[in-house]
């Protein structure tokens, strides 16, 4: 694979405001993604310099990009450190010191090339290096019609944890947890 994966630059935050845009017309979107494109668009510029750069320096958030060898990025995860105690944040409250996968996306012209592996190992392996409170578990959503996705966190080794939380405004449709445990 020719792809360099990498924590995302500060200085970055117009590529990763543009390739949260493109992910967020991607036919998946509406049932992979919380927000849509037209709240994403209505951002303010220093809602996407806050976030590259918090997502940057990694303290409780780390965005890892995939480039690819014209330097376009072809793919971007993104893991937020939630600890027992602290603010909940998609789903339930954390139960234990652990990691959360979110805003996974690999640009179509780059699917099956390695590239969501590439940055699913990246993501995963910065988890389990954080020093002090060690992390117990890694997990992820994915929408219950999203089979792609999920065979795809499967083969890396994610498993349902039997946990699942109705999707917003649609409580029909359900959201499946997969984890990892250490």
């Amino acid at each position: 694979m020719d792809y360099v994966v990498r924590a995302v630059r500060a200085e970055e935050w117009a590529r990763a405001k543009e390739i949260r845009l493109v992910a967020l017309r991607d036919p998946a979107a509406p049932i992979a993604f919380l927000e849509t494109y037209e709240q994403a668009l209505a951002k303010l510029d220093v809602f996407w310099q806050e976030r590259t750069a918090g997502a940057a320096t990694g303290g409780h958030s780390r965005q890892f990009v995939a480039e690819a060898p014209d330097g376009q990025w072809a793919g971007t995860v993104s893991v937020l450190v939630e600890r027992p105690g602290g603010e909940p944040g998609f789903g339930e409250a954390a139960e234990t010191d652990q990691a959360h996968l979110v805003g996974v996306f690999v640009r179509p012209g780059h699917r099956g090339r390695g590239v969501v592996d590439a940055l699913f190992r990246e993501a995963i392996d910065w988890s389990w290096s954080l020093t002090g409170r060690p992390l117990q578990r890694v997990r992820l959503y994915v929408h219950q019609d999203n089979a792609r996705a999920a065979a795809s966190y499967r083969r890396m080794g994610f498993a349902p944890s039997g946990r699942s939380i109705p999707m917003e405004g649609d409580p029909t449709s359900l959201e499946l947890e997969f984890e990892i445990r250490r």
